[in-house]
């Protein structure tokens, strides 16, 4: 027996990859665009502050549901690998390293939403500051974030540009979803370098426009791998053909 044929069948990383990607879709947007879009007040700190403190629970819910993402993102980086490696195992790899950057840069910033927790909690120590220093702390620290947020960008799309090239490449997998996912790439890519040299024309001009084409790659490469999964006789062609796969046989 190969060590291929110990492995789990490529469709069923597929269909539970597929089940990850669409969880993390939809706790993101819960704690982005339903939290964070509710309870931050821009360029308001104190009517931030008065809001996360009136919502405490559902903002903590978000920052969990948040770091759930990062530990399924940590399981799409080697799902992904493993169905995409028969195309290229080094750029596969290199895949998943940038997704793994991505989630350590990420996981750090959200360190910053606890210490806004931690400013606007009611610590004896804190009383050494006056509402508004405590309020301004808070606000810094979900600034922060912010721009720690748009840095693992850089990470997760540079994976989203050679795993969609991978897709591209694959045969058993649509190319229009690779296509799709390469374009989303790039705009994660200049959304966040724009963040870091322009913060002020990115936030204004740029978000979340450059981040919108991901949207519909992401979508549809996880409603596909749940739905049709992989074609897995292509697969097995692929990775018989591939040098790179023969010496794990």
């Amino acid at each position: 027996m190969t060590r291929r044929d110990a492995e789990a069948s490529p469709q069923t990383y597929a269909r539970i990859g597929g089940l990850i990607y669409l969880i993390i879709m939809v706790i993101a947007l819960f704690a982005e665009a339903y939290v964070r879009g509710s309870l931050i007040v821009s360029g308001d700190a104190t009517a931030t502050a008065n809001k996360i403190l009136g919502s405490e629970t559902l903002f903590r819910a978000g920052l969990a549901g948040e770091m759930l993402t990062c530990a399924g993102d940590l399981a799409m980086a080697m799902i992904l690998y493993v169905l995409l490696r028969p195309v290229s195992q080094s750029l596969a790899l290199l895949a998943a390293f940038f997704r793994v950057a991505f989630v350590s840069i990420y996981g750090v910033a959200k360190l910053f939403e606890i210490a806004a927790l931690v400013a606007l909690g009611r610590a004896d120590y804190l009383k050494a500051f006056n509402p508004q220093k405590l309020h301004a702390m808070a606000f810094m620290s979900l600034r922060v974030h912010s721009l720690g947020y748009g840095a693992s960008l850089l990470f997760f799309g540079f994976c989203c540009i050679l795993f969609g090239h991978l897709i591209y490449r694959s045969g058993y997998l649509p190319r229009t979803l690779g296509i799709l996912l390469v374009i989303g790439g790039w705009g994660y890519v200049l959304f966040s370098l724009a963040q870091m040299m322009a913060p002020a024309f990115a936030g204004q001009w740029l978000f979340p426009w450059l981040m919108l084409p991901a949207f519909p790659a992401e979508l549809g490469l996880a409603l596909w791998l749940l739905v049709k999964g992989v074609d897995v006789p292509r697969w097995e062609e692929r990775a018989l053909s591939n040098p790179e796969m023969a010496r794990l046989s």
